[in-house]
């Protein structure tokens, strides 16, 4: 018995030690690791009218943010299919809220293109974009990974999270709807984040 509790208490020394690493090396200078504090920030890049737009854009409303790009195959046209979905499931409520897709190809996604990919969607989903440095800037501010990977004949497509941003009015991250995340759980995600924000 006293040998079970020896082999215990060791076991848990060692987890409180590699949770105390994992923590210091988050939080270390230098590191390339984002806290949930640090998600978000200022930004400057242009809609898909062509007109600068900032943080102020959001008029002090909660929001959720998608990173994607137009040429994506699957993620993004689904995870706009389903925004627009709960756009829809929120009724008037929406208007208390704003919705964005930020680009992670502003080499391609101009706002031409954008505009007439997102409105597919729904009329409230806002499409951002921006030159390559604003964009990375926005990009990284979220903590979003996104990677140009090359195919044949010097095509490329994009790898990027997949998760939906919640921030609150004020800015701040709420929490993600993740990929494929259940209807009803998004929409109360959603329901709950317009009550904080209201």
């Amino acid at each position: 018995m006293k040998t079970f509790r020896i082999i215990t208490w060791v076991l848990v020394a060692i987890v409180l030690v590699g949770v105390g690493y994992m923590t210091w090396q988050e939080q270390k200078p230098g590191s390339d690791s984002i806290t949930f504090a640090q998600i978000g920030g200022p930004f400057a890049l242009v809609d898909h009218n062509g007109q600068q737009v900032d943080q102020t854009m959001f008029d002090n409303k909660p929001y959720a943010l998608f990173f994607g790009f137009t040429h994506c195959p699957e993620i993004c046209p689904t995870s706009l299919y389903e925004m627009a979905g709960w756009i829809e499931g929120l009724g008037a409520e929406a208007d208390k809220m704003r919705f964005a897709f930020v680009t992670v190809d502003p080499e391609r996604d101009t706002p031409e293109m954008l505009k007439d990919y997102i409105t597919v969607f729904s009329d409230k989903i806002t499409g951002l974009t921006g030159s390559e440095e604003q964009v990375q800037a926005t990009v990284k501010s979220y903590g979003v990974v996104a990677e140009r990977v090359a195919l044949e004949d010097d095509d490329y497509t994009m790898n990027h999270t997949a998760s939906v941003f919640l921030m609150n009015a004020d800015g701040t991250f709420r929490g993600t709807i993740a990929y494929g995340e259940d209807a009803d759980v998004a929409q109360k995600k959603l329901s709950n984040l317009i009550a904080v924000g209201s």
